[in-house]
């Protein structure tokens, strides 16, 4: 177990990984919980933040002028010279593109392209501590600081915005406010939370009517908020409660939804767009509502050994993790939604059962259902009288189904991505890029569309491919 400051997750492809922030390094687990790497640090860890494509981990210190670059496919660290004289403070990757944005502790900024190795320095965007920041879809740079003052700057560092706030900003997001009449699904709206007490609307297009929301003074102040839906807000309060707003003009601010949650404390929600649920923890506790109507409670965690409490929580975008990191140094990751696996032979099915789990039953026979731990999170399952094959991409592993035990054979890989496969007594056949491969044990065959196979050839053809399985 060890103390850490914030975590970070991402995952899109099977190469990403989930990723835990620590005082002085970065240790990188896979979202099994199996330890990949772990970066050493000059100083304490003051940012990190991944690129659009989960490949690249950027991370910045309090000790070194230095851009640390970790990259997930070759599990390999590099290095920037940021050029800047004085300490970074804020970190962020734009949503779109390969560009890096960095802040420091007197107000400078830049902005690095991590395709072109082009940096672009800009002196005085603030006039002290940039704390806060986020990109449009459009590639716009708003920047919150110390001074009180919320930038918006132009890929090229150019300014284009300001104004100014009553107490320090944080939290800031771009979204897209609701109208009756919506010509443009332009981010034209930045959301900053001023002094933990209220959030600020800066529209781009208005910038001299910004809205200053106010809540009531039981909620404790702002922990967390996200944007959701055509136009809404979810805000988690300290003490214990969410609201969920609107940001229509004409129901501008009012509550939608409110709902206590936790008895003492509220540290943190997170909305999923996939799985359409809203989460809060807090106290020691997670509970998930459903978007559709919030009254609903769809589920509640309880962590009864989390003594201290639950802090940070995020889900993957698509849904299928979500992690929750606790004030005594541990983080749990739970599985929140499933890949529908499965296949049958005869009165036999096989299911995914967990990430690296299969389950094969037989409730007709009466047989005890038996559960393989598996190699890789599967994209296809088959099953045949005597064996049981997962895969994914272009390979798949065999096992032998036994009276009282499994036992893996070996894997094997195809000349392209395996759609899908079936299993019989003898034969496997691999769909794929429009080709079906049959093999057994000494030969292979592939068919092509509209070819027929003659098994009593005993010569193979330059169409065939033969292997060992």
């Amino acid at each position: 177990m060890w103390d850490f400051q914030v975590f970070s997750l991402y995952e899109k492809s099977w190469s990403d990984c989930n990723y835990l922030l620590g005082d002085r390094s970065v240790k990188i687990f896979d979202r099994h919980g199996q330890k990949r790497n772990e970066i050493s640090l000059p100083g304490n860890c003051v940012a990190m933040d991944w690129d659009k494509d989960g490949d690249t981990l950027a991370i910045i210190t309090d000790k070194s002028s230095t851009i640390f670059l970790w990259d997930a496919i070759t599990n390999k660290t590099s290095q920037v010279d940021s050029g800047m004289r004085d300490a970074m403070s804020f970190l962020l990757w734009s949503r779109v593109g390969t560009l890096l944005a960095v802040g420091t502790t007197k107000g400078n900024l830049l902005i690095y392209n991590h395709q072109t190795s082009r940096k672009i320095s800009v002196l005085g965007k603030h006039t002290k501590r940039i704390t806060c920041g986020c990109w449009s879809i459009e590639n716009l740079l708003a920047l919150g600081g110390e001074d009180k003052m919320i930038t918006i700057s132009n890929q090229e560092g150019d300014t284009i915005r300001q104004t100014s706030v009553s107490s320090d900003p944080s939290d800031m997001q771009f979204s897209v406010m609701k109208t009756d009449e919506r010509v443009s699904t332009r981010e034209s709206t930045v959301s900053i939370v001023v002094g933990k007490k209220t959030l600020f609307l800066f529209n781009l297009n208005d910038p001299d009517n910004p809205i200053d929301l106010k809540f009531q003074q039981p909620y404790g102040s702002i922990v967390s908020y996200k944007w959701y839906g055509d136009g809404y807000i979810m805000i988690g309060f300290s003490h214990g409660c969410f609201v969920v707003i609107s940001t229509h003009i004409r129901e501008i601010g009012q509550e939608v939804f409110q709902a206590h949650n936790h008895k003492d404390n509220l540290s943190s929600i997170a909305i999923s767009q996939s799985l359409n649920k809203a989460a809060s923890c807090g106290d020691n506790c997670i509970k998930i509502h459903d978007l559709t109507d919030m009254r609903e409670m769809y589920a509640i965690i309880n962590l009864d050994d989390e003594n201290k409490g639950v802090d940070q929580m995020a889900w993957t975008d698509d849904g299928q993790l979500l992690a929750v990191s606790t004030r005594k140094g541990s983080l749990h990751v739970f599985l929140t939604k499933l890949p529908i696996l499965g296949d049958a032979c005869s009165t036999r099915i096989a299911y995914l059962t967990s990430l690296l789990e299969v389950t094969i039953a037989n409730h007709v026979e009466s047989e005890l259902p038996v559960t393989v731990s598996v190699e890789v999170e599967p994209s296809f399952v088959a099953i045949g009288v005597y064996h049981l094959a997962v895969g994914m991409n272009n390979r798949a592993w065999f096992y032998a189904l036994g009276e009282n035990n499994v036992k893996k054979l070996k894997d094997v890989e195809y000349l392209g991505t395996v759609a899908s496969m079936r299993l019989n007594s003898d034969y496997a056949a691999a769909l794929f890029e429009g080709k079906v491969q049959l093999h057994m044990k000494v030969r292979v065959w592939v068919l092509r569309k509209n070819e027929k196979l003659d098994f009593s050839q005993q010569m193979m053809t330059n169409t065939e491919f033969c292997a060992m399985l």
